[in-house]
């Protein structure tokens, strides 16, 4: 008896249980290509400007500049590491706003990120675009490029896309992907925690938990949602995302993104915007999606006039600066809105340069002239020569101050290489090109040979200024300064040069947007007043 049993207690004890096959690791391809494109400058964006900007190609490359940052791209390579996934990365590729992507480069780039789908298994696509990229050919090139992504991935493939808080949403754009999520402040700080929620979106979708569907509304509007602005929560802004997180805190939605949009786009898409996105086991005919987007559009259109900008006269704006100067503690910050590089202007108006020389400032700083000639010049010229440059307003001089012709002595000169580690530098290395301090009497003045807006305090702490130190710095930015710049100020004020960016819409030559839009037709009406 004992014998008899022996074998099968053996054979029991000595088996091992087959396990289930291991799944397979997702393989997903992430790829960036943000561009916002200011359809009213007249400079074409190409390789260049984007090798000013970021720009990496191939997984080694974009491991190299990225692992390990604060960046979107950082936050791709971690939640590849958190899913488990098998992450293929053919591009990284950014460049400060402009003019039309030349239509060569965007051919590039597109072709590359479609490659990239063709090479291997593809379980899911996570994209970082902006939303408000055009080309001479095409005002949506993001629609194009997504249309292009979702006939290369197929029809099972979901393709979750995150994109700035100021794109320009247009039906083809959302029609190609499972979602959108949208970045939810503005000073832009939030980049690497909406890749982590697009990527854990994408995860579910490719496991099956989840069927995303992703619904568009918007109201009649050129601009709204005060620009985006999210510095205070009673700015609408604030007032909008705080609603779109408690419905997707209670299961209502998967994601509510709401985009300010972008009014430099000529665009019949143009406009602030929403796209809700719901499951569709649960929402199969959107109608809960429908809902919440009309839901955002109304309020949208019932704070179009609700605006946070405060501009001081640039006589005004001196006259402070002259008058608290002597003994401060900390810099008075004067942002040219008009002049921003961040949304596409030439970065090389002088109004506000010569009213600081005029009101005769010291220990200021002003960031900056983009102006190549007087670069060059000035670094050929070294450190310590004295000479006399012809600076600035060469784009458009009856747009923010013609040229300027100074004499001053080179003060520093960099190769342009330094790393940003502000709120929303993230840690990475910036490469901008040669730049030049340039001393004329009190002012500091930059000189830069590519044009990029002031968003961290690197960038001027590697000229040899400490911004700490400073009576009065001068930048060209709207809102992104504040990020750095904001906590260290005694004072920010906020003026207008009349430069590409002003805010004065009714000058700007519109020619496709949508029309009856408010504000361009006063007496637009919208069907939820």
């Amino acid at each position: 008896r004992h014998a008899a049993s022996r074998p099968v207690w053996s054979a029991v004890r000595l088996s091992r249980p087959v396990s289930p096959p291991m799944p397979a690791m997702p393989h997903v391809v992430y790829a960036e290509f943000l561009h916002e494109t200011n359809s009213f400058s007249v400079r074409r964006t190409g390789e260049v400007a984007f090798a000013a900007g970021q720009l990496a190609w191939g997984d080694a490359a974009v491991r190299a500049a990225f692992a390990g940052t604060r960046t979107a791209a950082g936050a791709a390579l971690d939640a590849a590491a958190r899913h488990g996934w098998t992450l293929h990365t053919p591009v990284v590729a950014e460049a400060t706003p402009s003019g039309p992507v030349e239509p060569a480069w965007f051919e590039r780039v597109a072709a590359v990120i479609v490659a990239a789908l063709h090479d291997g298994p593809l379980d899911g696509v996570l994209l970082h675009l902006h939303g408000s990229m055009a080309t001479p050919e095409t005002h949506d090139a993001d629609g194009a490029l997504l249309q292009r992504v979702r006939a290369a991935a197929g029809p099972r493939v979901p393709v979750i896309v995150v994109l700035d808080l100021r794109a320009t949403i247009t039906p083809r754009m959302v029609a190609q992907v499972q979602s959108v999520v949208a970045y939810r402040t503005y000073p832009h700080v939030d980049l690497a925690a909406r890749v982590a929620q697009a990527a854990a979106l994408l995860d579910d979708a490719m496991a099956g938990r989840v069927q995303p569907l992703a619904v568009l509304d918007r109201a009649p509007l050129l601009n709204g949602c005060d620009g985006g602005r999210t510095t205070d929560a009673a700015l609408p802004m604030r007032r909008l995302l705080a609603r779109a997180d408690a419905l997707e805190a209670e299961g209502e939605a998967l994601v509510v993104s709401v985009q300010a949009g972008f009014s430099s786009i000529d665009s019949p898409d143009i406009g602030p915007s929403v796209v809700v996105t719901t499951d569709k086991t649960q929402d199969p005919e959107a109608q809960t999606a429908r809902r919440i987007a009309r839901e955002f559009a109304g309020l949208i259109w019932a704070t179009r006039d609700e605006t946070s900008h405060r501009f001081t006269p640039l006589a005004d704006a001196m006259a402070r600066a002259a008058q608290g100067q002597d003994g401060a503690r900390a810099p008075l910050v004067i942002a040219d809105h008009a002049d921003n590089p961040g949304a596409g202007a030439y970065g090389d108006a002088t109004a506000v340069l010569a009213a600081m020389l005029g009101a005769r400032l010291r220990n200021a700083v002003f960031f900056a002239i983009h102006d190549p000639e007087a670069v060059a010049t000035a670094s050929g010229a070294g450190v310590g020569a004295t000479l006399t440059l012809a600076l600035g307003g060469k784009v458009a001089p009856g747009m923010g101050g013609g040229p300027l012709t100074l004499t001053g002595q080179v003060r520093h000169a960099s190769d342009g290489r330094f790393r940003a580690d502000g709120p929303m530098g993230g840690g990475a290395w910036r490469h901008v090109g040669t730049t030049v301090v340039f001393q004329v009497d009190g002012v500091a003045i930059v000189l830069a040979s590519s044009n990029h807006q002031a968003n961290d305090l690197a960038q001027l702490a590697s000229l040899g200024i400490d911004p700490l130190a400073c009576a009065t710095i001068a930048l060209k930015s709207m809102q992104h300064f504040k990020a750095a710049f904001g906590p260290v100020a005694r004072e920010i004020i906020e003026v207008d040069s009349g430069a590409l960016c002003t805010r004065n819409y009714l000058a700007r030559p519109y020619t496709r947007v949508r029309r009856p839009i408010y504000p361009l037709d006063p007496d637009t009406c919208h069907d939820l007043d």
